[in-house]
């Protein structure tokens, strides 16, 4: 597991929205990695996405298959190949591109986010070729591209040109999310919704403010106004954290050089986060309501545009996934597996999306996208222990 952590962080796997290259430099090296370590046997197929930004002219999709007792459904183990930049190399220790092995843990980027899931995925399946099991249900690893950056040219890029690969009665679990026990299942997010708030008045002298429309002073009133809306949609769910839906000006641009100007033109974010049970339609009807109100208070024109949003349904508490990944974590650790929801959003929602239910689950400390990034390698065995048990389900 450590030799493969090694190999997999020493080729940087970055989008080109970040200067990278992508993923088929480390795709290549996962690929023969497998093929020598004993996954012969197992058939390997492409998806690859075009793209023309980055010198392979695709982004990697693998999926690798290893044929079950029964293939009444699949059972796929999900993990992204890209990785974030690391940002400031001096908050780094070492080297984020050459693992360190430290008090039982592997130090660099990417081995948590998402090299853990990764590896225990291959571990597990690499026992049953190993040793000659044959897993009860077939058993698909998906590699893909792009998870960072919005998973265009990854799963949802299958979801739209390889539709046909996922059935209904499948098991899609992904191991990018979770917590320090490896108990927490999370089968539903928020629904989310970024907005960019322009408004445009009239610039003027700070002495003179009857002479402009002062732009940034319309925009704080908004800005309240749209926090109030924790006030309106208001009901809890104590499957989430917070438990209710938040509504959070966040990111502010520069509008004036100095004190003395009244600004004519203003811009700032909202990250909101909403309970699933409301419908986005539902909040962007009361968005544009209060923003026509501080348009006619203050005489300014705003413009109001979505830069993220996503929306999607929860997987049933029930469902085959659930309740097969439930049982195997109780039958690997002894324990009871906790279902919960998050704020942020995960590739499971693009596959609820279609009425495709997923689970994302792993035992992580959540130190991704952080200086000095760490995996526990204790996480890496048990969590492959996990799937190992989910893998002999009848």
């Amino acid at each position: 597991m450590v030799a493969l952590q090694t190999l997999l962080s020493s080729i940087p796997a970055i989008a080109p929205e970040s200067g990278g290259e992508g993923e088929s430099k480390k795709c290549a090296a996962l690929e023969s990695y497998l093929k020598e370590n004993g996954f012969a046997s197992a058939t390997f197929q492409h998806f690859d996405a075009p793209d023309s930004r980055v010198p392979s002219g695709v982004r990697p999709n693998l999926v690798v298959t290893i044929p079950g007792k029964s293939d009444d459904f699949s059972i796929w183990i999900m993990a992204h190949m890209d990785v974030v930049p690391p940002g400031d190399l001096k908050l780094w220790n070492s080297d984020p591109w050459k693992v360190v092995e430290k008090d039982g843990k592997l130090i660099a980027r990417g081995v948590e986010d998402n090299q853990q899931g990764l590896v225990s995925a291959v571990f597990a399946a690499k026992a049953f070729l190993d040793n000659g099991v044959v897993p009860e249900h077939t058993v698909k690893l998906l590699f893909m591209a792009d998870e960072e950056f919005g998973s265009e040219y990854g799963t949802k890029f299958l979801l739209r040109e390889h539709r046909n690969l996922f059935a209904a009665s499948d098991l899609i679990l992904i191991p990018d999310g979770g917590d320090e026990k490896g108990e927490t299942i999370e089968i539903a997010e928020k629904n989310i919704l970024w907005l960019r708030l322009h408004t445009i008045g009239a610039q003027s002298h700070g002495s003179m403010p009857d002479k402009g429309k002062n732009a940034h002073l319309a925009a704080c009133q908004l800005a309240l106004l749209l926090n109030d809306l924790e006030n309106v949609f208001n009901e809890r769910d104590e499957l989430f954290t917070p438990a209710w839906s938040t509504f959070q000006p966040t990111k502010k641009e520069s509008n004036v050089e100095t004190v003395n100007i009244i600004p004519g033109d203003d811009v700032f974010y909202m990250d909101c986060r909403i309970l699933p049970r409301y419908p986005l339609s539902v909040v962007r009807k009361e968005v544009a309501r209060r923003t026509e109100s501080v348009e006619r208070k203050y005489g300014v024109k705003i413009e109001v545009t979505e830069v993220q949003t996503a929306e999607s349904p929860a997987t049933p508490a029930d469902a085959p996934v659930v309740e097969r990944l439930s049982r195997a974590i109780k039958d690997a650790h002894g324990l009871g597996a906790k279902l919960v929801g998050i704020g942020g959003g995960t590739v499971g929602s693009h596959f609820r999306n279609l009425g495709l239910h997923a689970a994302i689950w792993s035992t992580l400390d959540e130190v991704c996208h952080q200086p000095n990034e760490y995996c526990v390698i204790d996480n890496m065995v048990r969590d492959a222990q996990t799937l190992a048990a989910l893998f002999l389900q009848k």
